[in-house]
């Protein structure tokens, strides 16, 4: 079973597939920052100043905070505040992915266009012999 478990990892899509998770990972924390300390920032300055991750609404009497880590910690919140940063953390993931994805797609075509025509195969041995014998017979007629 160990030496079936090397084989596994030893795949290389299997390792292609932890490293595209681990920058994955990585790219997801880069665009969460962009969204935190860099879109909502802006978004907030041009409508007055608000802020999403502070919209909330309290599922219970007890809770009396105005903010979203205080609100949990009196009980429970509908954080559709939180809701929409999230949202457009993955509207931005989404569209460079997108753009990623169909700038590898152009420069694959561009390769493809370049690529010179492949040469036609070399027909079977038994089609050969016939088209052989074919010519040699239309040569004495």
């Amino acid at each position: 079973m160990l030496k079936e478990f090397q084989e596994f990892i030893a795949r290389g899509n299997v390792m292609d597939l932890a490293v595209g998770v681990i920058i994955g990972a990585a790219f997801g924390k880069i665009v969460d920052s962009l969204v935190n300390d860099i879109i909502m920032p802006i978004v907030g300055a041009i409508f007055g100043g608000f802020d999403f991750s502070n919209y909330f609404l309290p599922l219970s009497s007890t809770v009396t905070a105005t903010s979203l880590d205080a609100a949990r910690e009196q009980g429970a919140v509908f954080a559709y505040g939180n809701f929409i940063t999230v949202l457009i953390n993955f509207l931005i993931l989404a569209w460079i992915i997108f753009l990623m994805v169909k700038a590898v797609n152009n420069l694959q075509r561009k390769l493809e266009r370049e690529k010179p025509a492949p040469a036609p195969a070399a027909p079977p041995a038994d089609v050969a012999l016939l088209t052989e014998i074919r010519d040699l017979l239309a040569k004495r007629a």
